[in-house]
C-alpha cells in the first residue's frame, strides 16, 4: 500500500542509513522522486531473477534476502532492517537479482527509482565511498559466511547465529537478552545452512544446557559468553 511520502529531511530512519550525509539539493531530489510503500509480513519484495528496476531502502520492519534451493529449502543471506538497502549491488552490476526479499516483520520501504539513485551516486563523492566501502562490507560478510559453512559445525553457527540476531534485535534483560524478532524455525534453519530438525533438537539442547530459553516465539539468550565460547567466537 502507497502511502504518503514522508520528506527524505525528516525520516528518522536516514540517519542510520547511507543518506544520512546528503545534501539538501539531493535530498530534496529523493522526496521527490521515491514511493513510501507499507508491506505486511509474508509479502514478497522482489524475486531472484527478476531485473531490478531501483533501490529499496528501509523505513522500518525487517526484510530476509535468501536464496532457494533445488529442493524449495531457503539459505537466508541477510536480514535487512532500518536504514539499509536493498538491490543496489545487482543494480550498479546491471544484473538481475541475485536472491529474492521477503517481508519477516511488517515494514514501511521507500523505492527509489534507477535514476534517481545513479543521479545522486556520479554528483556526491561522499555518498559514492559510502556505497563501494557497504559494497566490499557485503563481500566480506559473504566470503565469512563461505568460511563459517565449510570449517564450523553447525552446532557452532547456531550458536554464533544467536550472538548476532541477539547483537543486532536484542533487548536488554540485566544478564539476559530477548531476541525481539519472531523467526520460525525453518528461517533460523536458512540462517545456520542446515535442516529445520536439526536446529529444533539444538535450540532444545541449547536450553537445557541453559544457554538459552523461550518467551512465546521469541528466543532468549541467558548466557553469552556460553554461546561464545561454544561457537568459537573468540577465535575468529
Amino acid at each position: 500500500m502507497t502511502e504518503k511520502n514522508t520528506p527524505c529531511e525528516l525520516c528518522l530512519s536516514r540517519k542510520f542509513s547511507m543518506f544520512s550525509g546528503l545534501s539538501e539539493e539531493h535530498l530534496c531530489n529523493l522526496s521527490d522522486s521515491k514511493n513510501l510503500i507499507s508491506h505486511k509480513k509474508g509479502q514478497i519484495l522482489f524475486y531472484e531473477g527478476t531485473k531490478p528496476l531501483g533501490v529499496f531502502c528501509i523505513s522500518s520492519g525487517i526484510v530476509k534476502t535468501y536464496k532457494t534451493a533445488s529442493n524449495g529449502k531457503e539459505q537466508i543471506i541477510r536480514l535487512a532492517q532500518k536504514g539499509d538497502f536493498l538491490g543496489y549491488t545487482s543494480l550498479l552490476g546491471e544484473e538481475t537479482y541475485t536472491s529474492s526479499a521477503t517481508i519477516v516483520e511488517d515494514a514501511k520501504i521507500c523505492f527509489i527509482p534507477k535514476e534517481t539513485f545513479l543521479d545522486i551516486l556520479s554528483k556526491d563523492n561522499n555518498f559514492h565511498r559510502r556505497l563501494t566501502k557497504s559494497v566490499c562490507q557485503t563481500l566480506g560478510m559473504m566470503e565469512n559466511q563461505l568460511t563459517d559453512a565449510t570449517q564450523k559445525t553447525i552446532r557452532e553457527r547456531l550458536a554464533f547465529t544467536l550472538i548476532k540476531l541477539s547483537e543486532s534485535y536484542g533487548v536488554d534483560g540485566g544478564e539476559s537478552q530477548k531476541i525481539d524478532l519472531v523467526l520460525t524455525r525453518e528461517e533460523i534453519a536458512g540462517l545456520v545452512g542446515t535442516a529445520t530438525e536439526t536446529v529444533i533438537r539444538l535450540l532444545s539442547e541449547f536450553k537445557k544446557d541453559n544457554l538459552i530459553k523461550f518467551d512465546g516465539k521469541r528466543i532468549i539468550v541467558l548466557d553469552q559468553k556460553g554461546l561464545a565460547r561454544l561457537s568459537d567466537f573468540y577465535n575468529n
